[in-house]
This record gives structure tokens, C-alpha cells and sequence, in this order.
């Protein structure tokens, strides 16, 4: 089948200090989230002069996909958007449609299943779609691959030399992170009897093969990033409080590897740079943090090769046998009713 163009969509994030509440304001709305919780997270985006690096790293993994889309002799012009701040979505889709495409493939920048993680991305693109109306492009979008063999072996490589940062001797306890969702909406995804699709699930996944591609045999699972009233339960143990744990137990160092992210996003370098660095600073503990593979070779290769596999057939790669949901031959679609946002109290 043919397409016109690749959708690169995204979060978004702030470029400037006048823009921090703003974008605040359109992650949180509808959801409730007290002023006091927004004026606490704008002081991390301000602690950076009010500039989110996710929108210069998502520049930066575009061109490298376009160089890449050109080595393999396919033409395929790429375009950006954000569900939270500019460009967004919609203007993108909107600037696509007067450029003529027609049908275009869409790459979210999350690996995973989950509300956030992909069904959101595809009320993205209704939303965006209807906001154009009816000369929107058809937008397809592309498989989740938390266990594609590229995607693994970039943080394989990188979890190695974070241990080799430490050295050997360390005693280094590697710890897979992952941005902490409400246990509900982690119950909620897939459909009953079903947990491939679930966003717990293949984080532990991708744990599990990254490790065994870094020869690594004794590692933690854990989650950072968690809002909301404390009364609501999240995917536990953070991050802090499990250096905390490991220090208690005799653990001298630990290698830390944000397994949930493609790119440094701001929760990123504060949450684990800053704040799980610093803890174990404290604590007398080495800290190495391994890096997120979007500026690595093999990502560009990765989104290509899911390209590849709808514009000719090539083959769905793929390390574990959880369902890879999104719209491919090989694929599995998403059943109604999968990855329901939870409902919160009024």
C-alpha cells in the first residue's frame, strides 16, 4: 500500500519559560491536579531555564530517520507534531493535508501499550483528524516495539557501559525504570483474561530481554514520575525509596536504566539525574544512569524497519510473544475496549 509521509508525534514540551504553566495546564486538563502540584513541576522544567529537551531530541531523531529513510532509497517525507504543545497535532495534520497527502503512517514516541502510552496517541490522531475535517490523511499507526531486537540491544549496550562507568568491583545493582501509572489503569489495559497488552507487563518484558542481552542475571523493576492524590494507588516501589531499600541491604552502587523512555525527557534528567543521583550520592552509593537509545544508530534503523513493514512487507521482528498491537498484517489490533482511560472521581 502506498504512503505519502511519516507523522512523527509526541508529547511536547516547553521552549522557554513563559511557556512551562501553559503546557502544564494542557497535560493536567480535566484531571484535577491542584495549582500547588503544577507550581511544583514547573520549578523542575524552570530548574532547566523552562526548556523541555524533548522537542530538540525528537528534531534530532527525525533527521536521523530521514537520513535513514534516504540510505534505503525510500521517500517519505517526515513531519512533527505533539499532543501537548507546538507544533501540535492538529496544525501538523492540518499543514499534511494542504501538502497533499493523503496517506501517511504515524510514529508515536512510546513503546508500549497503556493508556498514555499508546491509546492516547490514538485519540491524538482522531482528534486531529476531525479537527481538518474531510480532506484529513488517513493516518495508520505504527506497531509498539518494547521488544523489537534494535530497541534491546540499544539498551543492552547501554546498560554495559553504565557498569563500565562504575567499574568492575562496584557491586553495581542494575534498576529498570519505567514512569509509574495508577495500578487501576495498568488493570484496565488489554482485554479480559489478556495481559500482553498491559503496560506493567512489557515493561517487565523489556527488563527481562535487555538484561539477558547485557549477560545481567539479578535486576529490579521499578517506577518513578507518580502524581495524583496519595489515596490512589501507583505502580510501586519509586525509584528513591528503592535505592533507599538496595543501600539497606548492603548494595554499594547502582546502574540505573530508564527503560520506559525512548529519550531524555525532563522526568528523566530530574527525576533520576537529580533526584534518584542524589539520594544515592547521600547515601554513599555509585550512581550510573544508562542512556535512552533515540540518539543511538539503531533507533533510526528501528522506526524505518517498522516502516518497511507496511510499505513492503517486510518482516515483524520481535524478541517475546506478547501481542504487538497497532495496524500491521502481523500484528494484533487492540480489542474494544482495551487501555480505557480510568474514570476519576468528580
Amino acid at each position: 500500500m502506498n504512503y505519502d509521509a511519516l507523522l512523527w508525534l509526541s508529547f511536547g514540551g516547553p521552549e522557554g519559560p513563559d511557556e512551562v504553566m501553559p503546557f502544564l495546564e494542557n497535560v493536567t486538563r480535566g484531571r484535577g491536579v491542584p495549582r500547588e502540584r503544577l507550581d511544583e513541576v514547573a520549578e523542575h522544567y524552570q530548574h532547566f531555564g523552562g526548556v523541555s529537551p524533548i522537542n530538540r531530541l525528537n528534531r534530532e531523531a527525525i533527521a536521523a530517520v530521514e537520513k535513514e529513510l534516504s540510505a534505503q532509497g525510500i521517500e517519505l517525507p517526515v513531519y512533527f507534531g505533539n499532543r501537548n504543545w507546538r507544533p501540535m497535532v492538529e496544525d501538523t495534520v492540518a499543514r499534511m493535508a494542504a501538502d497533499g497527502v493523503r496517506r501517511a503512517l504515524v510514529f508515536p514516541t512510546s513503546a508500549y501499550g497503556g493508556y498514555s502510552a499508546c491509546r492516547q496517541y490514538d485519540e491524538d490522531i482522531a482528534r486531529a483528524r476531525a479537527a481538518v475535517g474531510a480532506d484529513a490523511p488517513v493516518l495508520v499507526k505504527l506497531r509498539q516495539f518494547f521488544d523489537h531486537p534494535l530497541f534491546v540491544g540499544a539498551f543492552a549496550d547501554a546498560v554495559r557501559a553504565a557498569h563500565a562507568e562504575l567499574g568492575e568491583g562496584a557491586g553495581s545493582r542494575t534498576v529498570f525504570v519505567a514512569h509509574s501509572v495508577p495500578v487501576s489503569a495498568d488493570a484496565a489495559a488489554g482485554p479480559p483474561g489478556e495481559g500482553g497488552h498491559r503496560y506493567s507487563r512489557q515493561i517487565a518484558e523489556a527488563a527481562r530481554l535487555v538484561a539477558a542481552e547485557a549477560g545481567i542475571g539479578a535486576y529490579d523493576v521499578v517506577w518513578q514520575s507518580r502524581s495524583g492524590p496519595p489515596q490512589v494507588p501507583w505502580l510501586e516501589p519509586d525509584i528513591v525509596d528503592h535505592i533507599d531499600a538496595l543501600h539497606a541491604d548492603g548494595v554499594r552502587a547502582v546502574v540505573v536504566c530508564p527503560v520506559g523512555f525512548v529519550s531524555d525527557h525532563l522526568e528523566v534528567i530530574w527525576d533520576l539525574d537529580n533526584e534518584a543521583a542524589e539520594r544515592a550520592g547521600e547515601l554513599g552509593m555509585g550512581f550510573a544512569r544508562a542512556a535512552t537509545p533515540n540518539a543511538d544508530p539503531r533507533f533510526a534503523e528501528l522506526v524505518v524497519e517498522l516502516i518497511r513493514e507496511h510499505i513492503c512487507g517486510a518482516p515483524v521482528r520481535k524478541l517475546s510473544h506478547f501481542p504487538a498491537a497497532g495496524e500491521t498484517a502481523d500484528g494484533a489490533p487492540c480489542a474494544p475496549g482495551c487501555c480505557e482511560p480510568v474514570r476519576r472521581p468528580s
